[in-house]
């Protein structure tokens, strides 16, 4: 079964700074702090952290300066990576129309880190996201994988397009146009 789950380590604060000390509360400092250069960071949040370098994750060269991309640690296919937003956002509902550039942005991620990595069909990828409840992490990710032909059982149920629990980004996209 393909998650995204990191082992927890040690608790990682927010970068100092005036932003990063406006935003955090009391009750839990790093989340939805601020950071000048990415927006809205949770320090509780894994792919905060990774995308940030504060866990060791091998970060995958990303043209695109908001967004992050590396392998998920529990490939469903020989091409399974993540795509995420520096900036921390829940999920895929939690998105409105102003933010279909971003989806598209990750899709072209995701095409950029396949050819980079030598797959060229894109008759064969599958891209998208796990619908709440079904995300195991609470940041919005896109999973860009490929080749679909060689799903096992398992990963076809679970990155099947456009059901209950997972959706293709042009599925959103449409959606986020309506």
């Amino acid at each position: 079964m393909a998650e995204e789950r990191v082992s927890p380590g040690p608790k990682e604060v927010a970068p100092a700074g005036p932003s990063a000390a406006a935003a955090a509360t009391t009750e839990n400092p790093g989340a939805a702090a601020a950071s000048p250069d990415t927006g809205p960071y949770d320090s509780n949040c894994v792919f905060c952290r990774i995308a940030r370098r504060q866990e060791p994750t091998e970060l995958l060269y990303c043209e695109n300066e908001d967004l992050a991309c590396f392998k998920d640690i529990k490939p469903a296919a020989t091409h399974h990576y993540l795509v995420v937003p520096k900036k921390h956002i829940g999920n895929c509902k939690d998105l409105n129309r102003d933010q279909i550039e971003l989806v598209e942005s990750m899709v072209a991620v995701g095409k950029t880190i396949l050819e980079r990595n030598n797959f060229t069909d894109f008759t064969d990828v599958r891209m998208g996201f796990h619908v709440p409840p079904f995300c195991t992490i609470s940041h919005l990710h896109l999973h860009v994988l490929a080749p679909v032909k060689q799903f096992g059982f398992l990963s076809k149920l679970i990155y099947r397009p456009n059901s209950y629990w997972f959706i293709t980004a042009d599925y959103l996209i449409e959606k986020l146009r309506k």
